[in-house]
């Protein structure tokens, strides 16, 4: 019996990876996490189907933001949660790489800090369900600012074990497949919440919502526990700033690091964006709350419609996939900043729901191509080092976009939707100046 579960389950793997021999070898990871891959690729992709529903159930991007106007909690507290988001993700892992970089066996960092989110999601719940909208507000902040610390800990984890148990040029078609399957997720969750949420006026299906999200992650650790890491090597125990004057020195040496901190940095213009789409949709088209379904299900469409060939594109040539991406997204904020010239109110929506499909493709790639990207371009034993240092960097530039909320306030949302195209126009253009990965760390001919 355990032989036709096996079968069956190597078959779907092979499909899913790509690898036309099941029993082929894989040179750039050690010998038993190739024979473990066909198992860890599919805990992976069971981890990330969890991991991309939960994301959706419980974002910053759309169900947080209808909760925090549903709760009537002040506007400002909207136009912070994607800021919170980038920097809490980034700025704490420099710290934490210092600390992986001493454990053979790092998966269990992801696991915990998978648990401690789930936590901060019951936190938020009775926080919501109890305290004054004021007060709910700042609990809500407060928890999610744990959540993305949690979040970013986990993200050096996570990169250096995919790189020690997943070989290139699976990689993307890995994070391609956990997308697709998540997307098909999120789908099915957007036509239950239209079905429920249609003329609710309570919090209940929104905290529903985030009860759910709070078991994925549990379940997400779980399967991420069970898979085969083998244990690597260790560098020994580094604090903060030995940390960033190793990143720093890698980054004054190789220019295709630079570049790619560049390019990393503008592409936040892409990921920030869509709280201030809602923002621009609430204030001025004519819908209001009822179109949340519907968004969430563009969201599944535009993972599921993106995951074919950001996946196998990213194997290929992942810069190119963050450039693609950045013109997406500019396509789709001019989209929108055309919208209120539509007659009537489901031509509007029927409208904002392509452009948030739109822009879900190009954060999807973003996201994608950049973890593609470094993945295959660093170096095994110092890849937590590196990543952390660039994404500390940008966690900086992060923070400073926590101001981009009085840009909205003080300007309009259309006015910011046109700085982050202009933006994301930028980060095309330094793509075009950006090597392939695996030539990142050559150095400039003299």
């Amino acid at each position: 019996m355990k032989r036709l579960i096996t079968i069956p389950s190597r078959r779907l793997y092979a499909i899913l990876s790509g690898d036309d021999s099941l029993d082929r070898g894989s040179a750039n990871i050690a010998s038993p996490s190739c024979r473990q891959q066909p198992r860890n690729f599919m805990l992976n992709l069971a981890n990330g189907s969890c991991t991309k529903l939960a994301e959706q159930l419980a974002g910053p991007n759309l169900v947080l933001v209808w909760l925090l106007q549903s709760l009537g909690a002040p506007v400002w507290m909207l136009g912070v949660l994607m800021p919170i988001k980038q920097t809490g993700t980034l700025l704490p892992q420099m710290a934490a790489a210092g600390q992986i970089r001493r454990l053979p066996v790092r998966k269990w960092i992801w696991v915990g800090s998978s648990l401690i989110q789930a936590l901060c999601l019951g936190g938020i719940i009775a926080a919501a369900a109890f305290l004054p909208a004021v007060a709910a507000g700042w609990i809500t902040l407060l928890l999610f600012t744990l959540f993305c610390l949690a979040s970013g800990t986990a993200s050096v984890a996570y990169q250096d074990v995919l790189g020690k148990t997943i070989s290139k040029g699976r990689r993307g078609r890995l994070l391609a497949a956990r997308s697709l399957v998540g997307g098909l997720l999120t789908i099915g969750a957007g036509l239950g919440i239209r079905a429920t949420y249609s003329g609710a006026e309570n919090l209940d299906p929104l905290l529903i919502l985030l009860g759910c999200a709070a078991t994925l992650w549990t379940l997400a650790a779980l399967l991420f526990g069970a898979t085969t890491e083998e244990p690597g090597t260790t560098g020994g125990r580094r604090h903060i700033l030995q940390e960033a004057r190793a990143g720093w020195e890698f980054a004054r040496i190789y220019p295709g690091f630079r570049h790619y901190i560049y390019v990393r940095a503008m592409l936040l213009s892409v990921e920030i964006s869509s709280p201030f789409f809602v923002l621009f949709a609430s204030t001025r088209l004519e819908f209001g709350t009822e179109a949340l379904g519907y968004l969430v299900v563009g969201v599944g469409l535009s993972q599921v419609i993106s995951s074919p060939f950001w996946g196998k594109m990213a194997d290929n040539t992942s810069k190119t996939v963050m450039g693609y991406s950045s013109l997406m997204a500019v396509a789709a904020i001019g989209m929108t900043l055309l919208l209120p010239a539509l007659p009537g109110e489901s031509l509007q929506l029927a409208g904002f729901i392509l452009t948030f499909i739109l822009l879900g493709l190009a954060e999807a790639g973003a996201r994608l191509g950049r973890k593609t990207y470094l993945v295959d371009a660093l170096p095994a034993d110092e890849r937590p080092t590196y990543t952390a240092f660039s994404n500390t960097l940008v966690g900086c530039v992060a923070l400073a976009s926590a101001g981009l909320g009085a840009v909205a306030q003080i300007f309009g949302a259309a006015a910011l939707l046109l700085l982050l195209a202009l933006l994301a126009l930028g980060a095309s253009l330094i793509c075009v100046k950006l090597p392939e990965a695996e030539a990142m760390l050559d150095l400039p001919r003299e």
